[in-house]
């Protein structure tokens, strides 16, 4: 008898709906969990080079907490393109800014592969909403309750 390996082909992936409150959760605790639901690792058919992961619908990403001083010292780095046009932002000012979830993203974002176009594929499953509802209420999203277990090293804002 032979073994072989089992490869997903794209056809063959069916792609669940899961939704997430963000609120009172830890950021980089919620990105590694959805990371790895875009990437499909959760799976037991799980293949590196096809895009078998869920959609991820998260909602309340503008009441995430960060642990110890980071709402005050982790900063975001961005460029203009011109000379010297290197600017930041602090945690806390891009929560308290116009676009809260950007937070959210940039914590999976960066928990995905580099420069690829899976990985690009994978990123466009993620829907992140400021606010409680969500436009994705037909798809019938799966509600996974993400329990906050550590919240004695959660500050509040």
């Amino acid at each position: 008898m032979m073994k072989t390996t089992v490869s997903l082909k794209p056809a063959d992936v069916e792609k669940k709906w899961i939704l997430i409150d963000a609120e009172n959760v830890v950021v980089g605790r919620l990105a590694t969990f959805v990371a790895m639901r875009l990437r499909g690792k959760h799976r037991p058919d799980y293949t590196p080079h096809v895009d078998c992961g869920d959609h991820v619908v998260i909602v309340n990403a503008d009441k995430v907490k960060f642990t110890g001083r980071k709402l005050v010292q982790k900063i975001y780095y961005r460029h203009t393109g011109h000379p010297g046009g290197v600017k930041q932002r602090t945690a806390g000012q891009v929560l308290d800014g116009r676009f809260p979830e950007r937070v959210l993203e940039k914590a999976v974002e960066r928990m995905l592969p580099k420069e690829s176009p899976l990985a690009r594929a994978q990123l466009t499953h993620l829907h992140i909403y400021a606010g409680p509802e969500h436009k994705h209420a037909a798809q019938q999203p799966e509600t996974i309750a993400f329990a906050e277990r550590n919240a004695k090293n959660v500050r509040s804002q």
